[in-house]
């Protein structure tokens, strides 16, 4: 069997521009962070970034890495329908395999949308639980208050497989940042990796708290529309941005220590 030690890439940052060894570190430290909240399904769902450039390329995790163990040279180079351009997987195709179909989603936002730079998938217990009641997030916490008028939904369609469903998935999604995809899981994006923590952390903590309202039997308590409004308009403050910022550097604390490998 493969030890962890020999799943790693040895590729170190003298082999990229400085600009893509941002992006790969980065989005290493959002697979981790996704990882540290709980946010995973084993080797399933992805987070990708674009690439700067003429051509459109994307990272993605090598398939079989857990969140947890990512490293910036674990993520793979693909391109706009998920094959690996990766140099490196010349000699070693399998060493950088990347699972295609799970790019469907991923692409279909990143071609529609180009100011989503980084996007999220996650499949967890309660973005699924939401995802198949009949009205969806309720607003009922602050945390979904975010979400308020600003949340797109996209009916569930089987796997992710067919290439035709990315123009349904563009549609439905709009020009919000964040969906839920029904009897699926949850989507968001972000310009940068900071943005699109921010999107899915909300989201995630607004199911969960959903989940656990409904869990008490009890009449649940709604704010009037205009309160609804009112608050989804104060989280679009002009320092939002730097909020999110703020907010992924303190989360970056969490998985930044002498022993962290996710940079290497």
């Amino acid at each position: 069997m493969e030890s962890l030690e020999a799943t790693h890439s040895n590729t170190g940052t003298h082999d990229y521009a400085p600009e893509e060894w941002a992006i790969r570190t980065d989005l290493a430290a959002l697979y981790r962070l996704v990882a540290h909240f709980r946010m995973t399904d084993m080797i399933d769902t992805h987070i990708s970034a674009r690439l700067p450039g003429d051509t459109p390329t994307f990272l993605i995790n090598r398939y079989g890495i857990l969140f947890h163990e990512m490293r910036a040279s674990d993520l793979v180079k693909i391109d706009a329908h998920g094959n690996v351009v990766d140099e490196r997987a010349r000699d070693n195709p399998e060493r950088f395999r990347v699972n295609a179909a799970g790019f469907t989603i991923h692409s279909a936002i990143h071609s529609a949308r180009a100011d989503l730079h980084f996007v999220v998938h996650t499949h967890t217990a309660s973005g699924i639980a939401v995802s198949a009641q009949e009205r969806g997030l309720l607003p009922i916490s602050q945390h979904a208050l975010k979400f308020y008028d600003n949340l797109a939904y996209h009916d569930y369609e089987g796997i992710a497989l067919d290439l035709e469903e990315r123009e349904r998935l563009v549609h439905d999604l709009g020009l919000h940042k964040a969906m839920i995809l029904r009897n699926h899981g949850l989507l968001a994006g972000g310009a940068t990796a900071a943005e699109a923590f921010h999107e899915i952390y909300f989201l995630e903590r607004a199911c969960q708290a959903q989940v656990q309202a409904m869990a008490g039997g009890c009449k649940l308590i709604v704010p009037t529309p205009d309160v609804c409004r009112r608050t989804a308009g104060q989280f679009k403050r002009d320092d939002s941005a730097e909020i999110a910022e703020t907010a992924w550097r303190a989360a970056l604390r969490l998985i930044d220590d002498p022993t962290s490998d996710y940079r290497s």
